[in-house]
Formats: C-alpha cells, sequence, structure tokens
C-alpha cells in the first residue's frame, strides 16, 4: 500500500513540472516604466512617449542617473491618431513588443487634458497587460516628453524618479497624488470631479528638475481649473487624504513661527438637508507635535499649548475654505459632496441631481476642527540663552 501511495505521489509530482504556459523572455519584450502623452501642434495627432528600461545600462550606471554618459531609459516617441496605432508603429523602430505591466506613471498634456481625457485613456483601462496602479499626472507648462527627459540626480530613470516624488507627496500634504483605478472612477462618478497632481519642469541647464506642485481639476473629462498647494491641502483635508506635513503658524507671542507636524489625521463628510437648503457639515480631528519654534517663548505649557491648538485649527479651517472657494468658482464637485447627499438623501437626490451644477457653487458648509498639540520633542523649553 506504501508503494502505490509513493507512485501516485510521484505522479502527481511529475504534473507540476510542467512550463508556465504564459512565460514571456525578457529578452523578446520592451519594459515601458512611463508614458507621456502630447499633442501634435496643428493637427488632431497624439504623440506618444514611451520611456523603455535598458537593463543594460542600469548595470553600468552609479547611484544618480544623472552622473553617466549613457541614459539607463530610452524614450520612444511617435505620432498618430490613437496610442494603440502608435504602440503598433513602434516595432517597425523597436524589434520588440512593448511590455507595460511595470509603467509606472502616466503624464497627460495641458493640451490633452483641456481638450478631453475619456479617448486617450480608454486605452489604459481596456487593456488587460496595462497595471491600474500607475500613477496619473497632467503637465503644467512643459510637454511631457520634455519632463520625461530630465535625467534625476538621484535615480537612474526619470519614470522612478516621479514614481518616487508621488509616494513622497504624502509626507507634505500639498499635491493630491492619484493612481489610475481612482481617477478613473472619478471621471465616470457623475457627481465628484476628477483632480491629478501638476508636474512640471523647474530651473534651466542642468539645473533642471522636475517638481509635483498643486492638482489640476477637471469637469466631464476636461480640465477647467486648478488648486494651489494651499487649495489642494484644504482638498486633502476634507477627503482624509492627509498622512503627514508641517503646519506652520505664529507664535503667540507675535514673533517668530511655529512648526507644527501632523501626526495623525481624520475626516467626516455629514449633508444636512433644512428648509430646503443642503448643508455639508466638515468634521476634521488632527494631532500633531511642536517640531520646532523661532520664538524664545516657553510653549510647552498647558496654556500655550491650548494657543497653539487654535491657531493650528484655524491653519486647517482656512485651507478647507479656500479649497471650497476655488470649486465652487470652477463649479467642480471634487470634494463627493453630491455622492454624500446621495447616498443620505437617496429620493431627496432624484430631484437634487439635475440642478447639482446649480446648487454647488452656492452650497453651505460648516467645519469644525479639532487639532490637538500632544508633543514637544526630546526638549520642552526652547533653546536660547537664560535671562538674568
Amino acid at each position: 500500500m506504501k508503494k502505490r501511495i509513493y507512485i501516485m505521489a510521484g505522479i502527481l509530482l511529475i504534473f507540476s513540472l510542467s512550463g508556465c504556459w504564459s512565460y514571456h523572455e525578457l529578452n523578446d519584450y520592451s519594459v515601458v516604466v512611463g508614458i507621456g502623452i502630447d499633442k501634435v501642434p496643428n493637427s488632431e495627432n497624439i504623440l506618444l512617449t514611451s520611456q523603455i528600461a535598458k537593463p543594460g545600462e542600469l548595470s553600468k550606471t552609479g547611484e544618480g542617473g544623472g552622473s553617466s554618459n549613457k541614459k539607463a531609459y530610452w524614450n520612444i516617441q511617435s505620432e498618430g491618431e490613437t496610442i494603440f496605432s502608435i504602440i503598433r508603429e513602434y516595432s517597425h523602430e523597436l524589434g520588440r513588443k512593448l511590455y507595460f505591466q511595470h509603467n509606472q506613471i502616466i503624464i497627460l498634456s495641458r493640451e490633452i487634458a483641456e481638450e478631453g481625457v475619456q479617448k486617450h485613456i480608454d486605452f489604459f483601462v481596456r487593456d488587460p497587460e496595462l497595471r491600474s496602479t500607475s500613477w496619473v499626472f497632467v503637465a503644467d507648462k512643459d510637454k511631457t516628453s520634455d519632463i520625461l527627459d530630465i535625467t534625476p540626480e538621484m535615480e537612474k530613470i526619470p519614470s522612478m524618479h516621479i514614481n518616487k516624488l508621488a509616494d513622497a507627496q504624502q509626507y507634505n500634504a500639498e499635491t493630491y497624488s492619484i493612481e489610475l483605478l481612482p481617477f478613473l472612477q472619478r471621471l465616470m462618478s457623475k457627481n465628484t470631479a476628477p483632480v491629478a497632481p501638476l508636474i512640471g519642469i523647474s530651473g534651466e541647464g542642468k539645473k533642471q528638475k522636475i517638481i509635483i506642485s498643486g492638482c489640476a481639476v477637471f469637469k466631464k473629462g476636461k480640465l477647467v481649473g486648478q488648486l494651489n498647494k494651499f487649495e489642494t491641502r484644504g482638498l486633502l483635508w476634507v477627503d482624509g487624504e492627509v498622512k503627514s506635513g508641517i503646519i506652520v503658524v505664529g507664535c503667540p507671542g507675535g514673533e517668530g513661527k511655529v512648526d507644527l507636524e501632523i501626526t495623525q489625521a481624520s475626516s467626516s463628510i455629514a449633508p444636512e438637508i433644512k428648509d430646503g437648503n443642503i448643508i455639508i457639515k466638515i468634521e476634521i480631528k488632527e494631532k500633531s507635535n511642536l517640531s520646532s519654534q523661532s520664538c524664545t517663548e516657553d510653549l510647552a505649557t498647558s496654556e500655550m499649548l491650548k494657543v497653539l491648538e487654535g491657531k493650528n485649527a484655524s491653519a486647517i479651517r482656512d485651507a478647507i475654505v479656500a479649497s471650497v472657494k476655488k470649486a465652487q468658482k470652477l463649479n467642480a464637485d471634487v470634494f463627493g459632496f453630491g455622492e454624500a447627499v446621495q447616498r443620505k438623501y437617496p429620493d431627496q437626490w432624484k430631484d437634487i441631481e439635475s440642478k447639482w451644477d446649480e446648487i454647488f457653487p452656492n452650497i453651505q458648509i460648516k467645519i469644525n476642527v479639532d487639532a490637538e498639540v500632544y508633543g514637544t520633542g526630546k526638549i520642552s523649553k526652547p533653546v536660547s540663552p537664560e535671562e538674568d
């Protein structure tokens, strides 16, 4: 009986040794790590830039991509009517099939965004090889092809550098980093307007660098405006997307500044319909540490901490108010207020939905901020000479 069991087990193990039916030979593919879409001037065509990693140069270059004479990437470009047709056109130049499963970023030019992104974004959803976690950006003023050709100091490939920049935005809470899937969900929503971070080039010559700041605002798939860093932080507060960051407030005595580091934050939205008017109640809970101060006051007392908490709450409230005012000016519900009303008042929403564009610019908001400063770091008193 034991021999029979061993024989059966051996036969079953043989089947597990078969090769993978869907394997890919790496040498047959070119790995795409970044994509940029520009509008061709005086034409209906688009210019597609696909950034391809060069494995051979990756192993030769040093820590920084800018330190090598040879680039660790290749930006292949071609123009055409659609993204898919351009990708097939690449084959005449590449001799390899493009592999998109490692793509990190998608950058849309401002002209493409203003024209409407639906017809270009469809490809990235429909193709099963494309990952839905790629970061989406809108070029502020520069061409996406130029952005993808700025070699960073600390990375070998621009797309990898931009990918890390998007990850790092959680530490300053001034940019709304968004992946392809949530961007598409907002794009397909009837009420919540899509947003995407703005990306551009700063400096000149060899001092050029890539910067991410603020966010683009869409409505019905088209770019209608943008939020600056302060307004973007207000949006992040409402959406509960603030993970960290610094809030700078004035010292209680009037001279100098205090840096408060955000350590915890949460938010909630509660709509209320009263006398036919819609009121959006925004609740923010935040905790922060006293990270530094330029004044000589002892801020580690309960009285001083209470004053700092008031200043902190006011700064948060001001950012939210600025964000809401800009969104109302653009008439773009980037906060999802409409969806919140629909969830709580589904029956009333049937009458409200068709009028939301008229209601949103005049909607009332009530903001309650519970800000707590609970830590002062390794020291309590400021670093200053003792008075005689």
